[in-house]
């Protein structure tokens, strides 16, 4: 099956934009209460960097391995794809031994089941080009660990909000202050 450019660089700007939502919504993590109030152990917040890390490194996959694939050769490709890939395996190793420190998932079990589904997942990821293309595999052979990774991505997301959204939910409803009147009255 040949895949275009169009192809590869319309799953770049797809998972370029799920980076950038993602960092968005980390950016107003770290600045908000909530990130305060839910650092309830030095182990737990390690975990969640380690987290966040693995996030934009399995969501640079997709960004990068089609960008190296529509611009030149599939060597290219594949040499991104293997820096990524044994990038992407280290951080995954981090945040396994961060989850299994005490109160390392504290927060959630649903991230402490992701964590290991997506454990699973960098396995495939990883091994499933050179499973399907052989040495120096084509841009198609790509693609189902690219899709894979925007998955795994995405459900790491969506797991790690769900959790920071049912943490809150015995949270005490903050207080408003007052507004100051104008003219002096």
């Amino acid at each position: 099956m040949e895949i275009g450019p169009e192809f590869l660089l319309g799953l770049a700007g797809v998972s370029a934009t799920l980076v950038g939502t993602f960092l968005v919504g980390v950016f107003f993590y770290i600045d908000s209460d909530l990130h305060r109030r839910l650092a309830t152990s030095e182990a737990a917040d390690r975990y969640l960097r380690s987290g966040f890390r693995w996030v934009f490194i399995v969501y640079s996959l997709p960004v990068l391995v089609p960008l190296a694939l529509a611009a030149g050769h599939p060597i290219w490709g594949a040499l991104v794809f293997i820096a990524l890939g044994a990038v992407l395996v280290v951080a995954s190793v981090d945040t396994v031994r961060r989850i299994l420190m005490e109160g390392g998932a504290g927060m959630s079990r649903a991230i402490m089941i992701n964590e290991w589904f997506t454990t699973a997942a960098v396995l495939v990821i990883v091994a499933l080009p050179w499973v399907l293309g052989g040495w120096v595999p084509e841009p198609s052979a790509f693609i189902p660990s690219l899709l894979l990774a925007m998955a795994a991505g995405f459900t790491s997301t969506a797991a790690v909000v769900m959790a920071l959204f049912d943490a809150t939910m015995g949270m005490p409803a903050r207080e408003p202050t007052p507004r100051k009147r104008r003219g002096g009255r």
